[in-house]
Parts: C-alpha cells; sequence; structure tokens
C-alpha cells in the first residue's frame, strides 16, 4: 500500500519564512485547481489501496466549504479500505465549526495545526495572524471533534529569547495534544525574511534551544521519535513515517513531490503550465545505489534508526559491506541495538555530519 500526499497552494497571506508552493486565496482559482487536480489523479493513480492521505500547503483550511467538499469528492477516488491516517491541515484562524464537522463527515482523522508560536512579537515576525488566544479557543474547538492533532512549533528565531521558547513550550504543553512538531527556523531562498537579508541565529543557540525541546517534551511523556517530532504512544504520525521508511507514496498537486515505480519526481510550480495539465517537471529512475542512500538518510532521521534485517531483505546486501557504518559504530558515533543501527539523541543535531561520515 501507499500513501498520498496533496498540495493545495492557496493562503489567505504569506508567511515570511515559507518557501512551499503557494499563492493568495482565490475561490474561482481555487475551483479551477481542484478541477486539475482531479485529472492528475485520474492519470496517474494506479487504482491501489492507500494507506495513508496528507492534504497540505500552502493552507487547505483556506479553501471555502464549498470547495473541500469538491476536494473530498475528488479524494473518493483512492481505494480507502485499509486507510490508517487521513491528515488535513489547518491555519488557527481557519477553524471553525462547519469545517470540523466536514471533514470529520468526509473521514479525516487527524489534523496538523500550525500554531507556530504564542508570543506576539514572534507571530508578527512569522506574519501570522493568529494570537495566544486564538490558539487557546480554536484547537479546545478542535478537540470536539478530533483526538489526534498535531501542532507545529517554529523556534529559532534571530530575535527569539531563551525566555520566549521556554514560554512558548509551557504554552504548547498545556493545549495537552498527542502530536507536536518543533522546527528550527531557516532563512530559505526567496522567502521574504531572505529578501530582507536576514540570517540565522546562531548555531549553539540553536543547539541549545534543540535540547532544551527535547527533555521538555520527553518530561512530559512525549517520545522524540523523528528528528523534529515528538508523540505520545501511538500518535506517532503514519504518514510521515512512511517517507522516512523509503517507502513509495503519490504526490498530486503544484510542486508535489512522488517517489511510485521506482521513480522520484517534482511536479511543475507554475499554475499555468499544471492548467495545461503539464504536471510533471522533472522525473529520474532511482538506481540501487541512490535508493540504498536514501534508505539510509530517511531512517536515520528516526530515534529508533534503521532495522539492519529490513535493509538486507531489499538490498540483499549488508548495510556495513554497503557505507562507512563499522568505524563509526567503534566510535560510538552510531549505535546499535536490537539489530537497529541509530544516532544517539545526544548527537541528532548533527546528524548531516554523521550522515556524510557514513557515506563517504
Amino acid at each position: 500500500m501507499r500513501s498520498v500526499y496533496i498540495h493545495i497552494p492557496f493562503c489567505n497571506s504569506i508567511c515570511s519564512y515559507c518557501d512551499f508552493c503557494k499563492f493568495l486565496h482565490d475561490e474561482v482559482w481555487a475551483s479551477t485547481y481542484l478541477d486539475c487536480l482531479k485529472k492528475e489523479i485520474e492519470k496517474y493513480y494506479e487504482n491501489d489501496l492507500v494507506k495513508t492521505i496528507y492534504i497540505g500547503g500552502g493552507t487547505p483550511s483556506a479553501l471555502s466549504i464549498e470547495n473541500i467538499r469538491k476536494l473530498m469528492d475528488i479524494i473518493s477516488i483512492f481505494k480507502k479500505e485499509d486507510l490508517k491516517e487521513f491528515t488535513f491541515e489547518c491555519n488557527v484562524n481557519d477553524i471553525e465549526e462547519e469545517k470540523l464537522v466536514l471533514l470529520k463527515e468526509s473521514g479525516v482523522n487527524r489534523l496538523s495545526i500550525g500554531v507556530e508560536s504564542f508570543d506576539k512579537i514572534n507571530l508578527k515576525y512569522l506574519n501570522r495572524k493568529h494570537n495566544k488566544h486564538d490558539i487557546i479557543n480554536k484547537i479546545n474547538l478542535a478537540k470536539k471533534y478530533f483526538e489526534n492533532i498535531s501542532v507545529d512549533l517554529i523556534y529559532a528565531l534571530p530575535i527569539e529569547k531563551f525566555s520566549v521558547l521556554k514560554s512558548d513550550i509551557r504554552e504548547i504543553l498545556s493545549l495537552n495534544v498527542p502530536h507536536i512538531s518543533t522546527y528550527s527556523l531557516i532563512i530559505e531562498e526567496n522567502t521574504v525574511l531572505s529578501v530582507k537579508g536576514v540570517t540565522p541565529i546562531s548555531e549553539d543557540i540553536d543547539a541549545k534551544m534543540y535540547s532544551y525541546i527535547s527533555k521538555e517534551l520527553k518530561k512530559h511523556g512525549y517520545n522524540h521519535y523523528e528528528v523534529s517530532n515528538f508523540a505520545c504512544p501511538g500518535f506517532e504520525s503514519a504518514h510521515n513515517l512512511n517517507y522516512w521508511d523509503n517507502s513509495e507514496y503519490y504526490g498530486f498537486g503544484l510542486g508535489a513531490h512522488g517517489f511510485i515505480n521506482n521513480v522520484r519526481y517534482e511536479n511543475t510550480r507554475s499554475f499555468n503550465t499544471y492548467l495545461k495539465e503539464n504536471y510533471r517537471f522533472n522525473e529520474f529512475i532511482v538506481s540501487k545505489k541512490e535508493d540504498m542512500e536514501n534508505f539510509v538518510i530517511l531512517g536515520l532521521r528516526k530515534l529508533k534508526g534503521i532495522d539492519v534485517y529490513d535493509f538486507f531483505n531489499k538490498y540483499k546486501v549488508n548495510i556495513q559491506d554497503v557505507f562507512n557504518i563499522t568505524p563509526l559504530l567503534k566510535e560510538g558515533i552510531l549505535k546499535m541495538k536490537d539489530n537497529y543501527i541509530f544516532i544517539s539523541e545526544d548527537k541528532i543535531y548533527i546528524m548531516n555530519e554523521i550522515l556524510n561520515k557514513i557515506l563517504n
């Protein structure tokens, strides 16, 4: 079974840090886009069973009730008899009872909500339009309909003091939701922050913030199961685990990426090109070597790490015969337990450096 990602590129406002494919929301254009999305799905979907669906963006919750219904009609194309998880991304401001009811009735069983911060200065810096009061009220409303709720936090803003991060962690814990994703702010090209010449926070402060977040969330019962993700037992993201397991998934919509039949592809980010039904911008066949590298790079994002038996069963070679694993195990940079190779949590912050050593 495969997973499905669907990109909705419309937003009611543009965040200062976002480099995803997005446009200001227009109801007519959104409806036209959905018509084209349906054609793309009908062209490429192979009529197989789907295990997870993730509707991301952009801001899917910016869609009107009418267009959400239209989107859900399109999604009915998929075979969902064994669907495990169906996630819908929401902005705080868009959460309203009528939309929650519609999502629940349509089979959505997980919400991912962009909280980002409770601090008014941080929120203004990120160009988010909600406030602390909105967050608390809208999360409580969402809880009336959904148990499985994930919230995002962005930290390490150049203007951010450590005391603000500590306050944000206290507030996010008080929401009592089962999943928390935390992302260090990256200054991406062609974003508002990049154009303004903003430079990142120092790596030392970033690392201290990361360590603090991990310790505090673990102290309150969250399992640090992936570099940026924490979950109460049983609430790990099945959709994202599919990525980190290097398993196949469909990507539909503007700028979406997919991995199907050993082909990785990227969709066009041009609205006009997409409307002309020229969906794919780039695609290439993944070699065995590239696939093994992806298995390692993605798998080591998980704190549990890589199952060496899974690697052997898939590629018919021992992982330690292919990659620079053994010396790093001897040095203690990598660990092994119950046939899993993993990066210890105190070194996960320097994961990229470790991956370079493994692949080289």
